[in-house]
């Protein structure tokens, strides 16, 4: 986005990853490659954690639900008083070398992972928006305090779902 006036805007916005003032949205892939959940956007200073919380997700999951995530994303709580049950790569600080059984489970969530950055990725190359800084004009509410870049984000993420899928069904 484009560098906010508003010192507390800039503050919120800034990432120190991408070197940038950005919005954070929390997305969710259904295994079929369809976007099943797409958050409101957050200021990039917000925790994954925060917005798992706020963003209303949670809600969503039925006991049993099985989530991928990234290292470092730390929503087991979170997740877990829903009875869902959360997957994320093993670590390997502090240990010489994983055990057979740790590579199997991180191979076999990097192969599905990949998937959702295949997704995020058609989003941004089919909608230019996506990817583009936007203006502090996207930033105004509508009458129900929406806004409209969270409009746009959302109805590029129902576009993309009437596309052909990006996962193989074979």
């Amino acid at each position: 986005m484009e560098r906010p006036s508003n010192l507390k805007a800039r503050a919120e916005t800034w990432s120190n990853y991408k070197h940038n003032n950005t919005a954070k949205f929390l997305i969710g892939i259904a295994p079929q490659g369809v976007i099943s959940f797409i958050s409101n956007g957050y200021g990039s200073r917000a925790s994954d954690k925060l917005i798992t919380e706020d963003c209303g997700i949670l809600n969503k999951l039925v006991p049993g639900d099985l989530i991928l995530a990234d290292r470092g994303f730390d929503i087991q709580e979170s997740v877990g008083t829903v009875s869902a049950q959360i997957y994320i790569p093993a670590f390997t600080r502090g240990k010489a070398q994983h055990g057979a059984l740790d590579v199997e489970k991180t191979r076999r969530i990097a192969n599905s992972r990949i998937h959702v950055e295949r997704v995020i990725g058609l989003v941004q190359q089919k909608y230019q928006i996506m990817s583009a800084k936007v203006s502090h004009d996207y930033f105004q509410t509508d009458a129900d305090n929406i806004l409209s870049l969270d409009k746009i984000v959302h109805m590029c993420c129902s576009l993309t779902n009437m596309c052909d899928s990006v996962v193989p069904f074979n």
